[in-house]
């Protein structure tokens, strides 16, 4: 009888596991009345491709768990109690970059000033180029414009979104293609990045100024810290704000909200530029992977100057991870994997 009730439980447990590592169905649902298209992974929201007039690029947001909580900041779109209404351009998770052809996409949002707007790039959404609920990807292009609506870059961005138990994953592969003679120069400010909730960032203590790609100082106060305990570490064992300007092929933020312990990692992938990229990780609830950055990171690293001409094109792949307590052999495991 005691063999039985083994080879019960064993089966059983098989099933467990069997289940959590179930890929669960991923959902598109198209909103073109606000701009957007929600992403359902197994039946929940997990996040929303949103291309809204009013901004300056396209982004993911908002990015929840498993669980349902969020983990990108609401300020500016859906502004929630103590948070930071520093940098305006940080929403959800997106992509640019401070320095193309001399112009500052990264920075670019409501808050510049119209005289100023000559100085930064806006990323124009064109389409929805496709959906494949089955792969869970998404497919969308857009075009990278100067104030003039010249275009610079055609960009086609894939998105491919998958889950299983309180795992989540986003991977994002964005091709750029030049449409006139294009120079990214080396600058901090850059390459996908995420703007998260309060419980990722670390505790402020004291009032805090920061320089964005043009010099500007930006305040950032000291702010109510219940709940507030997010620690960054990354592949090369460095934790904590150390890990901005370090490279490393992956960098985790682990933080406890409302009991749960929540990691999110950035993968870079071996075939980017510049692999393994810095970090742009910051205290504040910054998060951000830069394979452009260069000496703006590192005085000593070699100088990053990528040149396209009129039909070539660059390709970079990055990952998102939102899952439980991950171990730094988990995160090896998931990076040796991001081919």
């Amino acid at each position: 009888m005691k063999t039985i009730w083994i080879t019960v439980f064993l089966l059983l447990l098989a099933a467990s596991v069997t289940q959590a590592s179930k890929k669960e169905k991923v959902e598109f649902r198209n909103d073109a009345k606000n701009r957007k298209v929600e992403v359902f992974v197994g039946g929940k929201l997990f996040t929303a491709y949103i291309y809204p007039d009013n901004m300056e690029k396209q982004s993911l947001y908002p990015i929840m768990t498993a669980s349902g909580k969020f983990i990108t900041r609401g300020f500016p779109l859906d502004p929630r109690p103590f948070e930071r209404t520093d940098h305006p351009h940080h929403v959800g998770l997106w992509l640019n970059f401070g320095s193309v052809n001399g112009l500052d996409f990264w920075n670019n949002s409501f808050a510049i000033k119209p005289e100023d707007k000559h100085k930064y790039g806006t990323i124009k959404f064109r389409k929805i180029v496709s959906e494949n609920p089955a792969k869970g990807k998404l497919v969308t292009s857009a075009d990278w414009v100067d104030v003039k609506d010249q275009v610079l870059l055609n960009e086609e961005t894939t998105y491919v979104f998958e889950g299983s138990g309180n795992l989540r994953t986003i991977e994002r592969i964005t091709k750029l293609t030049a449409r006139q003679t294009v120079t990214f120069e080396e600058n901090k400010e850059g390459l996908i990045g995420l703007r998260l909730d309060r419980t990722f960032e670390e505790p402020a203590t004291k009032p805090e100024k920061f320089l964005d790609a043009n010099g500007i100082e930006t305040n950032v106060p000291v702010l109510n810290n219940d709940g507030v305990n997010g620690v960054y570490r990354n592949a090369g064992g460095v934790k904590g704000g150390d890990v901005w300007s370090k490279r490393s092929p992956w960098v985790a933020l682990r933080g406890v909200k409302d009991g749960e312990t929540i990691t999110i990692a950035i993968l870079d992938n071996p075939n980017n530029a510049n692999y393994p990229a810095w970090s742009h990780a910051r205290g504040y609830g910054l998060f951000a992977t830069n394979n452009l950055g260069g000496r703006a990171f590192d005085k000593n690293a070699t100088p990053v100057k990528i040149v396209l001409k009129p039909g070539e094109n660059l390709v970079f792949k990055h990952k998102i991870v939102i899952g439980g307590d991950l171990s730094d052999a988990e995160l090896n495991n998931l990076s040796k994997n991001f081919k």
